[in-house]
């Protein structure tokens, strides 16, 4: 993509990037996921706590972030509620959810995000993931033998 590309023509990029994001994420392919990214592309966690980190640098970084995931959540379903095109044509807000079960606790989640998403000619060079950290400890927690949360 040069800077001669349309407007129109990077939102249709954009969006078909995240698109694509959507599908891969549903296949539990998060290798595939990962190399959306451009080689030097961040990923960043501004709801983050504890251990977790705030910040991924580079492509290589968000591959061996996602590399556990699917050991984690199986992904069933995702609704897309909306997508915003902004001022600037190759970002985008998603306003859209993860619906599965937590592997490790066999319990069901469903989670909200929003994702503001920046493309550029060698893939995603910006995502910032705002997430409810409440309903992934929820998610996380096991049940015991008499269906309390321990």
């Amino acid at each position: 993509m040069s800077p001669s590309d349309s407007a129109d023509n990077r939102r249709y990029n954009t969006r078909r990037t995240f698109d694509r994001a959507v599908e891969l994420l549903l296949q539990h392919d998060m290798v595939g996921f990962a190399q959306l990214w451009a080689p030097a592309g961040t990923m960043d966690f501004p709801f983050a706590a504890g251990d977790q980190p705030t910040h991924l640098e580079g492509r290589d970084a968000v591959v061996e972030y996602l590399r556990h995931y699917t050991d984690m959540v199986d992904v069933r379903d995702v609704q897309v509620h909306a997508v915003h095109t902004t001022a600037d044509p190759d970002t985008l807000v998603a306003e859209w959810a993860a619906s599965g079960v937590v592997v490790t606790t066999g319990r069901p989640y469903r989670l909200p995000y929003i994702a503001v998403i920046t493309v550029g000619p060698e893939g995603i060079t910006g995502y910032r993931d705002y997430w409810n950290l409440a309903v992934v400890a929820e998610a996380l927690t096991p049940i015991d033998a008499t269906g309390d949360t321990a």
